[in-house]
């Protein structure tokens, strides 16, 4: 698959890329694992088909110390053992929160959420899953490829 479009070759797209990408960044500084950050950036890449960010995110939970086991099971976390309570909680938003439909998120999903994280992890999750989705949809759109991302290619992007 070919990309149709450079988001970075637009002046205005490159700009809103720099901006979301530095959005992005206290997510980082939250007290939310970077492995769990990951595991959900990529249930949501999953879901949204966008193979950019599936690679991305498998490789960077990877070089986090993540193991193979476990990101190949995201796709199946309902059907596996080796995920936290906390991480199941996290997975469930993650889903509920990019499938949102008529529902939204359920209040037995919130209710789990509530018992793993305090208000600013949650605060940090609900921003997560709204950028990844976000991000996603804009490389699915312009069919961004996955297969040649390099763990933290990106941190030149900084303000």
């Amino acid at each position: 698959m070919e990309p149709r479009f450079n988001l970075f070759d637009s002046p205005t797209a490159a700009k809103v890329a720099k901006r979301f990408y530095n959005a992005s960044l206290p997510l980082e500084q939250s007290t939310l694992p970077k492995i769990l950050r990951e595991l959900v950036e990529l249930r949501v890449s999953q879901i949204n088909g966008c193979g950019f960010c599936v690679d991305l995110h498998t490789k960077e939970a990877a070089t986090a110390g993540e193991t193979a086991l476990r990101l190949n099971l995201v796709a199946a976390w309902r059907h596996s053992t080796v995920f936290t309570p906390a991480e199941r909680a996290a997975l469930a938003l993650a889903e509920e929160g990019t499938r949102l439909g008529e529902q939204g998120v359920s209040d037995e999903t919130w209710t789990e959420i509530c018992k793993h994280y305090d208000d600013d992890q949650i605060g940090a999750l609900v921003c997560l899953v709204a950028l990844i989705n976000a991000a996603t949809r804009m490389n699915v759109i312009v069919h961004n490829p996955g297969g040649s991302y390099e763990p933290g290619m990106f941190g030149d992007m900084s303000s």
